[in-house]
């Protein structure tokens, strides 16, 4: 979420990238013998979600584990072929995810979007969205390549992401 922001929510670029695919959670590997996977999420639920990946997994199950979650897909049905989708993002269309709050947004609604001073001097465009446990940080990359960090608390996040001119300084 973004505290404190008073523009509306960033609307999807209209170039199509609105729907773009959306990771939901990774495969770090497989989960005895049956063809479960561990998983590595980065949502609170997945159950809500059954096919992934344009449909080319459809969830049967998932569970709490010691370090992310365990799941099982209808296609996977042993341990070597449960190994074979270690590194495998779990992908869902951006159409089905909930709306959101007015305070909230989506990373993949951010990534993209250009990146202006508040004064209106171009900056660049967002190129990631980290959490490293304190909150958001947006990655920014200059139109010359190089890349620097701003966390979403000194951003305000509308269509276009504006960061106070003096923290460039």
């Amino acid at each position: 979420m973004s505290p404190d922001r008073t523009s509306p929510p960033p609307t999807p670029p209209a170039s199509g990238r609105g729907d773009r695919p959306v990771t939901l959670a990774v495969v770090t590997g497989a989960h005895g013998v049956t063809g479960e996977v561990r998983l590595k999420l980065f949502t609170d639920d997945l159950s809500t979600y059954r096919q992934f990946n344009d449909g080319r997994l459809t969830l049967k199950s998932v569970r709490d584990g010691s370090n992310g979650a365990i799941a099982r897909f209808t296609e996977i049905t042993d341990r070597n072929a449960a190994e074979s989708l270690r590194g495998t993002e779990l992908t869902v269309p951006r159409s089905a995810l909930p709306p959101l709050d007015d305070d909230e947004y989506y990373h993949v609604d951010l990534i993209g979007l250009t990146v202006a001073t508040d004064a209106g001097a171009a900056v660049g465009i967002v190129a990631a969205v980290e959490n490293f446990g304190a909150g958001d940080i947006l990655e920014i990359e200059r139109p010359d390549g190089n890349r620097f960090m701003v966390p979403v608390a000194r951003a305000d996040i509308g269509n276009t992401v504006m960061i106070p001119a003096d923290y460039l300084a």
